[in-house]
């Protein structure tokens, strides 16, 4: 199922698997980053180095992509947390076609399900992207 919410950055597609996202934003096997609700749950699918663990607790609207080169978001954001909590996780992209800026009208011809709370739905700014190794970090975004 393709869900479109209003995410704590911009408006996007959610879903349980990646190529649900990347195919309805025509694109294939691009990497596709994971919204989590919490840190707990962010521990069951990376390990954080012992160096970044401050960084990563302290975060807002930012994506890191850990050393096993998964990209995850702990998301903040009430409204949406309300959203992702009965999932846990969920992949998320923008809602655009891909290489474009957002419109709602492709958004919500390519969504199953539609989520949309009271702010309905814009682009803001997106998050930030950091690299982490077990020793550097580098600003992607």
């Amino acid at each position: 199922m393709l869900f479109l919410a209003q995410s704590d950055t911009t408006a996007g597609f959610l879903s349980q698997t990646p190529q649900e996202i990347n195919h309805a934003k025509g694109r294939e096997g691009k990497e596709v980053l994971i919204e989590v609700d919490s840190l707990d749950t962010l521990k069951n699918f990376v390990r954080i180095p012992q160096r970044h663990k401050t960084l990563v607790r302290r975060a807002k609207k930012t994506t890191f992509i850990y050393p096993n080169a998964k990209a995850l978001r702990v998301v903040r954001d009430e409204k949406h947390l309300e959203f992702l909590r009965h999932f846990k996780a969920l992949y998320s992209s923008s809602a655009n076609p891909s290489g474009e800026g957002f419109s709602l009208e492709f958004a919500l011809q390519r969504a199953e399900i539609i989520i949309e709370d009271s702010r309905g739905f814009f682009e803001d700014t997106p998050s930030k992207i950091y690299k982490l190794n077990t020793k550097t970090l580098k600003r992607r975004r």
